[in-house]
């Protein structure tokens, strides 16, 4: 019966009604009067959606010129006393107060808290590499190919000089073990008497060095005497040929030799 006077925004009837209802419920002990109450609820709720969906309808109505009035008022205008004195038509323009637009300024900032937006003042600019620094890198480039491109010639020189001295030593070498089996060609020729330098193990160690080569090549052969030591002596042409027609005759082995044994 009082459905229209709950739905409207000014009326507190159904707020009354609710509070009423849940009083009468503590008193609610037979199943009637608890049907009754949840029949009450179901009306109460339609109201309470109906009034709510006209609220929110009034609320997104704008209503401009009550908006400038309100802003006027708050920027210090008496609308009263404006049209009071605002009798004749020679009256200057511009009656906010001085300060009325500032006023509004520091009221908008406590609602109105943004970032401000990024701009630039001569315009956007392309963010691309400079010129020079190109021109810097490409003399870079080719300056380290030169030196890439002059590396393996330096190095080749000094692979050739290497192997040249180990040629010439491995000469001097052979020549060597030829004239002391050429003299006494009886007598074995001590492979640690041959290859050992007293005063120097570095040397000795070349010594063993540059004559791997002449048992690689076939140039000399070394061999076990009766107590077990090694001896080596130069192989003969004929001996030689001999051997390169039959390549696994010849074998090499790795021999140890360090600082305490060379003393």
């Amino acid at each position: 019966e009082n459905r229209e006077a709950m739905l409207s925004s000014k009326s507190n009837r159904l707020t009354e009604a609710l509070e009423e209802a849940n009083k009468l419920f503590d008193g609610v002990c037979h199943a009637r009067e608890a049907a009754l109450d949840a029949q009450f609820l179901v009306i109460a709720s339609n109201i309470g959606k109906e009034k709510a969906n006209e609220l929110h309808l009034e609320m997104s109505a704008f209503d401009s010129t009550a908006f400038a009035e309100d802003l006027l008022t708050f920027m210090g205008i008496n609308r009263t006393e404006v049209e009071e004195t605002d009798d004749s038509e020679d009256a200057p323009g511009g009656f906010l107060p001085s300060d009325a637009w500032q006023t509004m300024g520091e009221e908008a900032t406590k609602y109105l808290r943004r970032a401000p937006t990024f701009h630039y003042m001569m315009g956007s600019f392309k963010s691309e590499p400079p010129v020079p620094k190109q021109r810097i890198e490409r003399q870079r480039k080719a300056n380290r190919g030169k030196a890439e491109r002059a590396m393996p010639a330096q190095l080749k020189k000094m692979e050739e000089s290497h192997q040249e001295a180990t040629e010439k030593e491995v000469e001097r070498i052979l020549r060597i073990l030829q004239t002391h089996f050429e003299n006494d060609p009886n007598t074995p020729i001590s492979f640690f008497d041959f290859v050992i330098d007293p005063n120097s193990f570095a040397h000795t160690v070349e010594n063993m060095f540059h004559v791997s080569f002449l048992i690689r090549d076939g140039l000399a052969k070394i061999k076990l005497d009766e107590d077990g030591l090694p001896i080596i002596e130069p192989t003969k042409p004929s001996g030689r040929r001999e051997e390169d027609s039959r390549a696994g005759a010849r074998n090499q082995v790795v021999i140890s030799l360090d600082q305490r044994e060379w003393k």
